[in-house]
């Protein structure tokens, strides 16, 4: 785990449970390794908008992400993929380990999380690297969401 967001859970006495597996990238990949780990399988997407804006959405890994809908939802004429480039920049995370805990690097990122995932009661993300998973219950959850200064919004997607 990322040594710095361990620090910060401690900090914010947000209490988690790691479970080690082989690296993973995908979210077809993670299915194999999903089986062991309990809680809401996930999955993390760095987007950007027409003004360079930058926008981390968290859903169930299932759910296909409606662009359009989203861009309406947030008033965008543009949406799509940022590049790992930027993602590096932000959130110090590269692809394949994309998660919400990347949002401990960040202010200016808008976090965005389905509310599917919400009313999750665990809920799994990778502690910004793809070689484990963290699995958060609800309250814990709540703490890490409620911790972070960034723009953020439960919202159904």
């Amino acid at each position: 785990m990322d040594i710095k967001l361990k620090s910060y859970l401690e900090e914010n006495k947000i209490w988690y449970n790691v479970y080690p597996h082989p690296a993973v990238f995908t979210v077809k990949e993670s299915k194999s390794i999903k089986e062991k780990i309990p809680g809401a399988h996930t999955k993390c997407l760095f987007l950007k908008d027409e003004s360079n804006s930058f926008y981390l959405v968290a859903l169930p890994a299932e759910k296909r992400l409606d662009i359009k809908s989203l861009k309406t939802k947030l008033n965008l004429k543009e949406l799509h993929f940022a590049s790992p480039e930027e993602l590096k920049k932000e959130l110090h995370l590269t692809p394949g380990s994309v998660s919400i805990f990347g949002m401990i690097y960040s202010l200016s990122v808008f976090l965005i999380i389905d509310k599917a995932l919400w009313s999750s009661a665990l809920v799994g993300f990778h502690p910004n690297i793809n070689t484990s998973t963290l699995v958060l219950d609800h309250k814990n959850l709540v703490k890490f969401y409620n911790s972070i200064s960034a723009r953020k919004e439960v919202i159904e997607l």
